[in-house]
């Protein structure tokens, strides 16, 4: 219903039961006797739209919070849960048939994910009003900085529970203190912060608000050492553990009974669980949406070699761009031995490499050239003829190779429960088997490929002037294919499974007309209602749409169907919009495709192979996914709908990270934070990129990518013009993006960075699920906020430092290049500053 006629809803319920009446009509005269007649017309044009009969089957599995099963009406299966069952059993009865009001009304209801999520918005639009003076500031654009699955994980439940207590320091002095929560073998106290304390120091504690009703020692102090202190206002809170060489098996039994009894009373502290949750859902929005490819590096008796590559949907083209013609991965041509030494032994703290690349196709065969710039700026004369012939390719790309390292250890990312919560928290804090552990025992670093090319550079190089005639030069950087690479093992990002049924394997040619146009496809997995097709270029053609597919190869295996013009939707495009996922129409124009496939999957069983679980040894793909995460290589944040703007919530940023980043981010921050203004400078200009990325990004499913320029000058006392950014397009010419360069090297730092704007998935709450459950037990409401934070994040966006290859890019030396890695003269940014930029 649109929002012209939300307002007459009342009016449109009462009509629903009445619109196949002969007095339909008089009774609309009498209901919507008030209401304009053009209105009243539009809400006559509304009920009859609602009573047309429907096909469409229903599938909610994974899109209410709700056990869906299989639920068959007039010969159309749905899979409902019990809330959605009975709207569509009243609404039938209302309408007397299954019709677009009733699929609308199911589509609706409370406990629809989508439902929840646009409520959720609502209400952070109504409570969250910016005043303009707010608005217009910084503070907006302050986000907490989180390392991503690291967490607190504790051993034991802890209890919130406040009782007097008396402490004795290591020099004998009396100090009153208050318990903030207490486990078994620990214990969080609050007390005045004039008494100094330090990590490690020993303390007596007697619990004196228990004695009078229980019989504790009034002699005997309880031993404990500080773990960790921190201080608010006036007081400081000391994070203390037991002393494990002085045991008290008596105060033991005393703590366990009294946590036992009273934790529903008192209530358990969650807030390192409630750190778990929004921590890990931040990895499930970073890590599908991140454009940069991690590579794992193994080192084997001195030998560095790529072994594991992680893909995602937003990276995944980078593998096929190495793909051959016989689609072997061929990725070890970028990530050479030589390259790899490079980058391990670079003096640098972020080491990266910028490497070129195009290939070439001869007699069906796939040929490669790559070379870095340190590669070229070894062979001078060689370099404008490799760049001039490459970038005039439509293969030209521009990878940048990135360095870090890493640990297997950091395989292990458990929940932040206890053990003795239950069996399956024991069982999903279990460590990783000693099997994938001694497979991942010789990766030491991970290296990240982002495809960096831009068009504006491309035409850029191809304006360069080269001789052809020396052109059989470049096989210096052409990879010989008699000496293939070694071996990557691709794993792909995904979220729990979530298929309706059964898929098959099986590769087939296949013909798609779609607005009368005809595409070549192959066939890379079947099942009775649907197929996933891989096309020959890019599919133009909207989502939701009707196609025809015609299956030559196996008609030729049967002449009891035909295979011609079968009735399929188009259900998902992929980001490249090359592979297809389809779906048997519904009703008798689907029937066709579903009888042959059924009866093709049943006489086949034996030979079709499902899809496998792509993991040799069971887990190494999490694993490798919670090294990512602990390793991120580029800048990222996630953003909310706010007053009709998108917002920055949580930011990463690690601490191996790029030093320009970490110092460009912190300068307005507080710490622990990071300010994230820059990305939203132009938000006073027309078409603000973020906030049109993200509309396009939802329009054309598919990521939204462009460079900035910021000009870094923490020495101006003014902070409104110690940073300035723009956007690549905001520019006229290249003349004036090289000048503007030129500028900030001479009176700061220039730093550049690649932009990708992508919206988010819904959050996987399987994998929170254990978490999310243990607070509801204890603070439903807690775990309902939670859920709806989760589902209020709508967009991501990564940066990746590219400051050095633009510097090549505009003719800048190696001298100027090495000169801007220093970072420039800070100046201490005085109140009177700080109050001028947030009224800037």
């Amino acid at each position: 219903m649109n929002q012209d006629l939300s307002q007459y809803a009342t009016i449109i319920e009462q009509l629903k039961p009445m619109v196949k009446e002969p007095e339909f009509n008089q009774v609309l005269q009498q209901v919507a006797s008030h209401v304009p007649k053009e209105k009243r017309f539009l809400i006559k044009m509304e009920v009859k739209r609602l009573a047309r009969p429907c096909m469409r089957a229903i599938d909610l599995r994974g899109q209410v919070d709700g056990e869906c099963k299989l639920y068959e009406f007039d010969g159309i299966k749905h899979y409902l849960d019990d809330v959605a069952i009975e709207v569509f059993e009243q609404q039938v009865r209302v309408f007397g048939l299954y019709c677009f009001g009733v699929y609308e009304a199911v589509m609706a209801t409370e406990n629809n994910f989508r439902v929840i999520r646009e409520k959720a918005e609502a209400r952070n639009e109504q409570d969250t009003e910016i005043p303009e003076k707010a608005s217009n500031s910084l503070t907006q654009f302050d986000v907490p900085n989180i390392s991503l699955l690291t967490y607190a994980k504790r051993v034991e439940e802890r209890m919130n529970f406040a009782v007097a207590l008396e402490i004795f320091t290591e020099t004998n002095n009396s100090i009153r203190a208050t318990s903030v929560d207490i486990s078994t073998k620990g214990m969080k106290i609050k007390l005045s912060k004039e008494q100094l304390f330090k990590p490690g120091e020993n303390i007596g504690v007697y619990f004196r608000g228990l004695e009078t009703e229980y019989s504790l020692d009034k002699k005997l102090a309880i031993k404990y050492q500080v773990v960790s202190i921190s201080r608010k206002k006036e007081y400081q809170f000391l994070q203390m553990k037991r002393l494990a060489d002085a045991p008290n098996s008596h105060f033991d039994q005393f703590i366990d009974k009294f946590i036992h009894g009273n934790k529903r009373r008192y209530k358990v502290n969650m807030d390192n669980t409630i750190d778990a949750i929004i921590n890990k859902s931040c990895e499930q929005y970073f890590s599908p949406s991140c454009p940069s490819l991690p590579v794992y590096i193994e080192v084997n008796e001195g030998r560095a070699r790529p072994r594991f590559a992680m893909a995602n949907d937003i990276n995944r083209h980078i593998l096929s761009y190495w793909n051959d013609e016989e689609d072997e991965l061929r990725l070890g041509y970028l990530i050479t031995g030589e390259r790899l030494k490079q980058l391990i032994q670079s003096p640098h703290e972020s080491p990266a490499l910028y490497v070129y690349t195009f290939n070439h196709i001869q007699n069906g065969k796939v040929y490669f050239y790559s070379a870095s710039s340190d590669e070229l700026a070894r062979h001078p004369a060689l370099k404008d003829l490799f760049i001039g012939f490459g970038s005039r390719k439509v293969s030209w790309r521009v990878f940048k190779l990135a360095i870090g390292k890493m640990s297997p250890r950091q395989a292990y990312a458990p929940l932040s429960l206890p053990d003795d919560v239950g069996s399956k928290v024991k069982r999903q804090n279990a460590k990783p088997a000693p099997r994938l552990m001694a497979r991942l025992q010789n990766l030491a670093y991970i290296v990240q490929v982002t495809d960096i090319t831009s068009d504006r550079e491309q035409l850029q190089y191809s304006q360069i002037k080269i001789d052809r005639n020396q052109l059989k030069a470049l096989k210096l950087f052409g990879h010989a294919r008699n000496r293939p690479p070694g071996e990557i093992k691709a794993f792909r990002y995904k979220f729990q499974e979530q298929r309706m049924e059964t898929r098959y394997l099986l590769r087939t040619s296949i013909q798609v007309v779609a607005r009368g146009q005809t595409i070549s496809a192959i066939s890379e997995d079947i099942s009775i209602n649907g197929m996933r097709l891989e096309i020959d270029g890019e599919y133009h053609g909207d989502l939701n749409m009707r196609v025809l597919v015609s299956l030559p190869k196996l008609q030729e295996l049967t002449s009891k169907y035909d295979l011609n013009n079968l009735h399929y939707r188009v259900v998902h495009i992929s980001g490249d919009k090359n592979v297809l996922h389809l779906r048997s129409v519904a009703g008798d124009d689907g029937l066709p495709a579903r009888r042959f496939f059924t009866e093709l999957i049943k006489n086949n069983k034996s030979s079709l192979k499902t899809y496998p679980d792509e993991e040799e040894i069971p887990g190494i793909g999490h694993a490798l996914r919670c090294i990512n995460a602990k390793n991120p290589s580029t800048l990222a944040f996630v953003l909310s709908k706010v007053s009709g703007r998108y917002l920055p919530q949580v930011g990463v940023l690690s601490k191996q990270a790029n030093p320009r980043l970490k110092t460009l981010f912190s300068h307005f921050a507080e710490q622990q934070k990071m300010n994230l203004e820059i990305f939203f400078r132009d938000r006073h200009q027309d078409a603000p990129f973020i906030q049109q990325a993200i509309k396009q990004v939802k329009t054309e499913h598919q990521p939204i990518s462009k460079e900035i320029f910021v000009a870094f000058r923490p020495a101006e006392k003014n902070p409104a013009e110690a940073i300035d950014a723009r956007y690549e397009h905001r520019f006229n010419s290249d003349d004036s993006r090289r000048q503007y360069i030129e500028n900030a090297l001479s009176n700061g730092q220039f730093i550049a960075m690649a932009i990708t704007v992508s919206t988010t998935g819904k959050p996987d709450l399987e994998m929170l699920q254990s978490e999310i459950n243990y607070i509801g037990v204890y603070a439903i409401h807690r775990a309902k906020e939670l859920e709806e934070r989760l589902w209020s994040i709508g967009a991501s966006v990564h940066a990746v430092d590219i400051t050095d290859q633009v510097l090549l890019r505009f003719g800048f030396d190696e001298q100027r290049i090495a000169q801007n890695h220093k970072a420039p003269s800070q100046h201490a940014i005085e109140p009177g500053g700080i109050k001028a930029l947030l009224k800037s």
